[in-house]
């Protein structure tokens, strides 16, 4: 066992977590199961609007430059020397391969000089286990609808040590889909919340936009065709000269995205028989979603319940939560721990 494990269980566990698989560089100290001592994030976003998303190389030689004072801070925030940790945990992917080694590198050089426990942590764990952070009273199994720029899932969520996934994407992700028509439109990047807002101003039941259902029974995803359909609205209105309302656009593709996502969860969860559907990714900031999400699951007596905006979108505090459960089963990771961009959801419990 490692030095300070035994320690560490009779006591709130201080972990220090770090988060660097796209285009925040994060540290954050949690003690216990869920409180935040400090959670520092350093965004990439003004660097990366220019281009209309997020370079790789850019992104690596950022959080290259970044990581070493966002971890100095996270720790000056929460008060604790790196003598007072008992492990250090790190997002290992999916991601961004060049930026996931740097905090991969980082997190196993102080493991190894602190002679402490390394925990690997999915990605996407992060961001279910984010939903722990301010309901730690939720109580397993539930279902988590996981969506953000490069994912959709629908996951049951057993327990700690269990998860299963019971539909994907099985081509764009929901936020990508929302960073290529912002992007169509002109209206920048994240994709996500310039959508919201323009949509907050048109027309939802403007232009009928495709819902792709798949076959009958199917959990799995698809925005690809919505997609193309957006796209191939605004090119034949350009050939057309047609005046575009980007408002009634943003609103009706909001709401191709949120109907398939809303019916597609519920209907997971009464299949399955769970009472609670947890939020988790970046799209579950989006407010939308969010209303028409409750709205449907109170009408089948069912609860859902999601993180505050800071723990939707990438940071290490929700790494941590995750490590913490980790931690308490003794899965912690060796020094010989690599980046793996493209780790299934599947792999999430092991590192």
């Amino acid at each position: 066992m490692f030095a300070g494990v035994e320690e560490g269980m009779n006591k709130d566990t201080l972990i220090l977590a770090l988060e660097t698989s796209c285009d925040e560089t994060s540290a954050a100290v949690l003690s216990g199961k869920h409180r935040v001592l400090s959670n520092i994030i350093a965004s990439q976003i003004p660097v990366h609007q220019k281009f209309g998303g997020v370079v790789p190389e850019i992104a690596s030689r950022r959080h290259l430059e970044q990581i070493i004072p966002v971890v100095d801070t996270a720790l000056a925030e929460a008060g604790v020397a790196l003598q007072d940790l008992d492990a250090v945990a790190v997002t290992y992917g999916p991601g961004l391969v060049g930026a996931l080694l740097v905090g991969v590198a980082q997190a196993k050089a102080l493991a190894y000089a602190l002679k402490k426990p390394l925990i690997g942590v999915h990605h996407l764990l992060g961001h279910i286990y984010a939903n722990l952070l301010e309901h730690p009273d939720l109580k397993l199994p539930a279902l988590c609808l996981v969506v953000s720029g490069g994912h959709t899932s629908l996951v049951h969520w057993q327990s700690h040590e269990q998860l299963s996934i019971l539909g994907a994407t099985r081509d764009d992700a929901a936020g990508e889909a929302f960073d290529k028509i912002a992007r169509s439109l002109g209206l920048g990047y994240p994709g996500g919340p310039v959508i919201e807002k323009a949509a907050r101003t048109g027309n939802r039941e403007a232009i009928a936009f495709p819902r792709a259902w798949l076959e009958e029974g199917s959990l799995d995803f698809s925005f690809s065709g919505l997609k193309s359909a957006v796209l191939n609205y605004l090119h034949n209105a350009k050939q057309r000269g047609e005046e575009i309302s980007v408002p009634d656009v943003s609103a009706s593709f909001q709401e191709a995205v949120v109907e398939v996502l809303v019916e597609k969860t519920i209907n997971a969860a009464t299949a399955h028989g769970l009472e609670t559907i947890a939020l988790a990714g970046g799209v579950a900031a989006n407010q939308r979603l969010r209303e028409q999400l409750t709205a449907t699951a109170e009408s089948h007596g069912l609860k859902v319940i999601w993180p505050s905006l800071v723990y939707c979108t990438d940071n290490a505090a929700m790494i941590a939560c995750a490590a913490y459960y980790r931690y308490q089963l003794g899965d912690f990771a060796g020094l010989d721990l690599n980046a793996v961009p493209y780790l299934p959801l599947d792999k999430a419990l092991s590192s």
